[in-house]
């Protein structure tokens, strides 16, 4: 997959979403978000959606960021399909790329 724009590159540790979808996600880090904020807030879609390229392990795949407004912070959704390939620890720490 062809990778443009600005890469970031973080340690997260996923957590499942406690409503009735049962979404899991990272939080991007604070300083981080602050900075993609400033950077890509006139690109954002509906929602504070934010296209970009994600990875994790070996497997990369196109999905967007979210703002959280509650936390301040980006979150990045992880399908299903994504932690099935990747045997996603969710009490563990992952290291995780993006690019926007």
């Amino acid at each position: 997959m062809e990778t443009k724009g600005i890469k970031y590159e973080f340690n997260a540790m996923p957590w499942k979403y406690t409503g009735p979808a049962g979404w899991v996600f990272v939080s991007i880090p604070d300083q981080m978000s602050k900075e993609i904020r400033k950077t890509f807030k006139n690109e954002e879609a509906g929602w504070g959606r934010l296209k970009t390229i994600a990875k994790l392990g070996n497997t990369e795949w196109k999905t967007a960021i979210w703002f959280d407004s509650k936390m301040n912070t980006y979150l990045l959704p992880l399908k299903s399909e994504i932690r099935k390939k990747e045997k996603l620890d969710l009490d563990k720490i992952h290291v995780f790329l993006i690019w926007i």
